[in-house]
């Protein structure tokens, strides 16, 4: 649907399809869940995603409805919360495919790289060892409601880069410096994708 209204997207499929395999990615619209898909080589990972987006979003809800993809919701109560957090750490462990996750937590309004909401991620990097695979989209943001999405489509011209792969070998460690590094080369290199100078 997205090429046949004329939009312009290019994903490398730069992510084996493998477990221990991590996906860390900025989120600018509801295109950053299929493009993760389409980041994998030979299948597809388990998202974290927020719960509404299981009901009324064309294509994303069933996704998530189809593949299980396990939920997050920002507004739940302190125990459903926990609920949840516990159910991420043990798809984390004892997932055979790679997850993913957008550690913003939100869209931005701006396509800007936003503060990472580090609860998930923390619990994700504390159950096993991980090779994780940053990556960065531009292009989108304009498009991150799907009324502009429908509106804008025949504009849109995105894409998708490989940032690097970082190994976590130590599930025991502070994960703090290691999710600072992740979104410092993050920030690095959607400034150079958008050819702006780094100070």
């Amino acid at each position: 649907m997205v090429f046949l209204g004329g939009a312009s997207i290019a994903v490398p499929p730069q992510v084996p399809f493998e477990p221990g395999v991590l996906i860390i990615m900025n989120h600018q619209s509801l295109l950053d869940i299929p493009m993760v898909c389409s980041s994998v080589r030979g299948g597809y990972p388990l998202i974290v995603t927020r719960k509404r987006y299981r009901h009324w979003i064309p294509l994303i809800s069933h996704m998530i409805r189809l593949y299980q993809y396990p939920v997050v919701d920002p507004t739940a109560n302190r125990r459903d919360a926990l609920g949840m957090t516990d159910d991420l750490s043990e798809v984390a462990r004892t997932a055979e495919v790679p997850v993913a996750i957008f550690p913003e937590g939100t869209r931005t309004r701006d396509g800007d790289i936003g503060r990472f909401k580090k609860a998930g991620l923390r619990r994700i990097l504390q159950v096993r060892a991980w090779k994780v695979y940053i990556l960065v989209g531009d292009g989108f943001w304009k498009y991150a409601k799907l009324k502009d999405f429908l509106r804008g489509i025949s504009e849109m011209n995105g894409e998708v880069e490989f940032v690097s792969m970082l190994e976590w070998n130590d599930p025991a460690a502070d994960p703090n410096p290691f999710i600072e590094e992740i979104r410092t080369r993050m920030v690095a290199r959607l400034a150079r994708m958008r050819g702006d100078s780094i100070t």
